[in-house]
């Protein structure tokens, strides 16, 4: 017995020694007979990391692994990943890995595929990415346990996986897609020869979106399908089916038939239960909240068939029906119920022809405490521009929506919502601006409607909100709000609101605005942008990001009694603000500023990273005073103002960059501009500037100085400041100034006074003896004073030298006249 136990231990351990170690000599092989027969079975690049094979992990079959298997296409689809999957698992029979595969197929009878990324894409000319079988005679694979000469593998599967995985089916032709995510699906199948009962069990999350609509966001889905299967007749009939939708239950039963290029189909389903929560149950999950506790009262019925056959220019005929009458729901925790609800839907197709499917809603009605709402539609031409003939009529308290939906709102909504309303349309309308295709009429209102936003640092309270629907427009009757200190009239009409709505397009409209106070601050808010970067590549907190919206674009007549912006207030301001591609224009703007009166014309773009603008401003008697001690821009310009009194008039030219307060950044503006003082004095205690010039030259009182009338011309750029040479005189001097100065108050200006010769001294008196009274009173001499420094500290040179050269010249002059006239 001892002998017979250590022989059976000594076979039992060489078995196992080579089960551990005959897949190491296999690997190789399988490698090059995986990557042989990919190659000469698909038109694609393929790959994968490494393969392993295992005698122990499936005993008795053996195990093989493909890591990290891809497949890229090539043309027409260069380079897009079809097929990227982490793990494939395939099993077989110990034997058939001592087959000859050049001579006879491997056959496979499991498959499993774990990670998997598909993409399946229909191009706009209708090649598809999947279509990578190779046609000539070695790329067939056979269903049966035996194969052509050239085939390396077979298939005879007994139960299969995929786990873990997405799958995206992208139609560009028909611009619709499918996205299944978390997809986990299994199948196990019993039976010999031609037939078979497959065990299934399917979950996923289904979106669907066909051109800009979603008809399908997240929806959870779950099958377990018995199906019994003839490969002779290629059918397939479902036995002991369930699925759920969300969680709405339904059980189904008929039979696929698939031919060549068609495929007959004979479904029908409906919900087990007849409970109003079943409808519920079609909300998604995060939205339907505490399903379970939910108090329902009525039913609900979904019931459908589809039956027909499914070929490229067919689908099968559909009759789905929806039906729900005097229903109620109430959730534990909320105040009030929504009652009296009706529903009757169906989609419908009775010819076969996709063109002719078409959803009807025959009733849409509810009641949330006395406020009723009732609504009625039909969509036909789903597949291609899709008709729609709707209505809508009922009142809605906001207030009460949350109060008995649980709804995700970060403020409550508040506010008497009134419409009824008539639509009739096409897409095909709405992307095309086709609006003698787009009929509505009716109206709709909104009354002491509260709107809360990040976007703005106050609440928006309308008041009352007008709107009326014709077949060219929609009409803005009245519109009366409030926000902060500002409040808001306007009137108008919008042009395009269903293609705004329901196309992604641009809102445009013609409005009339009004205010009485009108504060730019109840508008403006801080946009954290987290990714900002400095020069140095460091990151930055808080930059403003305001932006006009891109979707607008209107033409807005303005008038405004007081605007507040900044420490600035304008008043009886007035003009046209066209707004379009982010950008603002200001046409014939008018405002009164300062005692004077304003004028602008140009543009604001905030569609660049940062903002710009471009702008002509004209002035009118503005207070000097007032205005250069509240405009920045102003100060930076003409800072010597600061020590005049009166006004002036004149143009500005300028364009920059914005900050983030939307006031030109004064280090990135360029311009020029033309400036006219009236009716001024000076105060040349205010400017040390002049102080320094008044201890220089002690002839000239310089409060004195007449500055009416004064024209002068500036050019800027990068922060610097060049003036235009300018004339103004005091009693018998001329004066001429030039010169420039910086935004920093840094100086550099030349003034040169015509001085008569009789303020100079009695040195330049006796010089002129000679000349008579007339004479002598002709006689001027030029100083130039050379200004340096800055406004707050300045130096002043003066220089006589060129002013007695000149002096020498005149008096030569006179005494050779007045020898020719001697002689």
């Amino acid at each position: 017995m001892k002998k017979v136990l250590k022989i059976t231990g000594i076979t039992l351990s060489i078995f196992l020694i080579l089960l551990i170690t005959l897949p190491y000599l296999f690997q190789s092989q399988i490698k090059d007979l995986i990557r042989d027969s990919i190659n000469k079975n698909v038109n694609a690049k393929v790959d994968f990391s490494d393969v392993h094979l295992s005698f122990l992990k499936r005993f008795p079959q053996a195990n093989i692994e493909i890591e990290n298997l891809s497949i890229i296409n090539v043309e027409p689809f260069e380079g897009d990943t079809l097929v990227a999957i982490e793990t494939v698992g395939l099993e077989m029979s110990l034997k058939e890995l001592f087959k000859d595969s050049s001579k006879e197929a491997i056959i496979i009878n499991s498959i499993g595929i774990d990670g998997a990324q598909i993409n399946l894409i229909t191009n706009a000319q209708g090649n598809t990415n999947y279509d990578i079988a190779k046609t000539d005679g070695n790329a067939t694979v056979n269903s049966k346990n035996t194969a052509k000469d050239s085939d390396s593998f077979s298939f005879n599967i007994q139960d299969y996986f995929i786990n873990n995985s997405h799958l995206n089916i992208i139609d560009q032709k028909n611009n619709t897609s499918i996205q299944l995510s978390n997809l986990n699906h299994s199948g196990k199948a019993e039976g010999s020869g031609d037939k078979y009962l497959l065990d299934t069990n399917t979950e996923t999350h289904l979106n669907f979106k066909k051109d800009s609509l979603n008809y399908a966001s997240n929806i959870h889905l779950k099958l377990d399908a018995l199906i019994e299967i003839d490969l002779a007749e290629s059918r397939y009939t479902f036995k002991e089916n369930k699925a759920l939708i969300n969680q709405l239950p339904l059980i189904f039963d008929g039979f696929v038939k698939v031919g060549e290029t068609t495929q007959e189909i004979n479904l029908s389903f409906e919900n087990p239960g007849a409970s109003f929560k079943d409808f519920l149950a079609l909300v998604p999950e995060q939205y339907s909240k505490d399903l379970e506790n939910i108090k329902t009262q009525g039913g609900f019925k979904l019931k459908g068939v589809e039956k027909g056959m499914l070929s490229e220019n067919t689908i099968p005929k559909l009759d789905i029906n929806m039906i729900s009458e005097q229903a109620s729901f109430k959730y534990p925790n909320l105040p009030k119920a929504v009652e009296n609800i009706s529903l009757n839907a169906s989609l419908k197709n009775e010819s076969g022809n996709p063109k002719d499917t078409y959803i009807n809603i025959n009733t849409l009605n509810f009641k949330i405490d006395d406020d009723v709402f009732k609504g009625w539609g039909q969509l036909r031409n789903l597949n291609e521009n899709i008709q729609v003939n709707a209505h809508i009529d009922g009142v809605l308290n906001l207030a009460n929506l949350d109060k008995a939906y649980p709804l995700a709102l970060e403020t409550p909504l508040q506010g008497l919502l009134k419409a009824n309303v008539h639509t009739r349309f096409d897409m095909d309308a709405i992307n095309t601006n086709a609006y003698e295709r787009i009929k509505n009429n009716g109206t709709l209102s909104l009354h002491d409607f509260v709107y809360k936003t990040d976007d703005m640092p106050n609440p928006l309270y309308i008041s009352n909100s007008d709107v009326g629907f014709n077949e060219k427009n929609v009409s803005l009757n009245s519109f009366n709000a409030v926000t902060g200190k500002t409040d808001l009239k306007a009137t108008g009409h919008i042009e395009n609101l269903l293609g705004f709505l329901l196309s992604d397009q641009k809102l445009k409209g013609n409005f009339n605005l009004e205010s009485n106070n009108f504060v730019v601050a109840d508008f403006m808010t801080e946009d954290q942008d987290s990714n900002a970067v400095t020069k140095d590549n460091s990151e930055t907190q808080n930059q403003d990001i305001l932006k006009i919206p891109a979707f607008l674009d209107c033409n807005i007549k303005a008038k405004a009694n007081r605007v507040v912006y900044d420490n600035l207030i304008l008043t009886e301001l007035k003009g046209d603000l066209i707004i379009k591609n982010q950008k603002a224009r200001l046409h014939n703007m008018t405002s009164t500023i300062f005692e004077g009166k304003l004028k602008l014309n140009g543009t604001v773009d905030t569609k660049p990273e940062k903002p710009i603008f471009d702008m002509d401003l004209g002035v009118d008697n503005l207070n000097i005073a007032q205005s250069f001690k509240n405009i920045e821009l102003l100060q930076k310009l003409v800072p010597i103002a600061q020590a005049i009194q009166g006004s002036l008039k004149g143009s500005i030219t300028l364009s920059g960059v914005l900050n983030k307060e939307y006031t030109p950044n004064l280090d990135m503006i360029s311009g020029d501009a033309f400036i006219e003082v009236l009716d001024s004095k000076i105060n040349s205690e205010n400017l040390a500037l002049l102080n320094q010039l008044s201890g220089a030259l002690n002839f000239i009182d310089f409060g004195k100085l007449d500055l009416n009338k004064i024209k002068t011309r500036l050019s800027f750029e990068n922060g610097k400041v060049n003036v235009k040479p300018f004339n103004l005189k005091y009693k018998d001097i001329d004066i001429e100034i030039s010169g420039a100065h910086s935004f920093d108050k840094k100086i550099d200006y030349n003034a040169v006074f015509q001085v008569p010769a009789k303020y100079l001294g009695t040195d330049i008196t006796k010089l002129l003896n000679g000349l008579s009274d007339a004479e002598a009173s002709k006689i001027t001499i030029p100083i130039t004073a050379n200004m340096s420094g800055d406004f707050i500290k300045p130096n002043v040179k003066t220089d006589l030298s060129s002013g007695m050269a000149s002096l020498s010249k005149q008096l030569i002059a006179y005494q050779k006249q007045k020898l020719l006239s001697q002689g």
